[in-house]
């Protein structure tokens, strides 16, 4: 496919405010391997190539294990993640689908189980910047593959801080 839009540079601004949340994200407290299974949870749900192809990468540079990511849309069918993920992924898929999906009482209470106020703020935004990032690469279509996996910096500054 071609791309359509370098939407990098078609709105800089824009593209700014969106590494920002991306780079507040990053600064949150929570884990970076989570953030990851976040992030592939709602592409595999959204159909992002692209982001799929991303965090897939960072997934596994930072030890993330292939059969973890290979049975990610199967979740709730293997005992590979942790209540917490399991918590965290439940409440992706309820977000990403807020349409399809009530975020019903149980499910909230399951998150508070794992996570304070402010984790859960933090995996929302989370949540919310994927689904972004995924809406602009499948408008877009910005050049699938051509993501190199680097070290990530939790302090970096969102002009560094890369694409969700």
């Amino acid at each position: 496919m071609n791309t359509r839009i370098d939407y990098r540079k078609a709105a800089p601004d824009a593209f700014k405010a969106m590494l920002d949340l991306e780079a507040g994200v990053r600064r949150s407290g929570l884990d970076h391997g989570l953030l990851e299974l976040v992030k592939m949870r709602a592409s595999q749900i959204n159909g992002c190539a692209y982001c799929l192809d991303m965090h897939s990468k960072d997934a596994r540079a930072a030890g993330e294990t292939e059969q973890r990511l290979y049975l990610l849309s199967a979740w709730r069918e293997t005992a590979f993640y942790s209540p917490r993920e399991r918590a965290a992924l439940a409440w992706t898929e309820a977000v990403t689908q807020v349409s399809m999906n009530e975020l019903s009482d149980p499910l909230y209470a399951d998150l508070q189980a794992h996570f304070d106020e402010k984790g859960i703020v933090e995996l929302t935004l989370a949540i919310i910047a994927i689904n972004g990032w995924n809406r602009l690469a499948i408008a877009f279509r910005p050049d699938v593959g051509s993501h190199v996996a680097k070290p990530i910096d939790t302090r970096a500054p969102a002009d560094n801080a890369g694409e969700g």
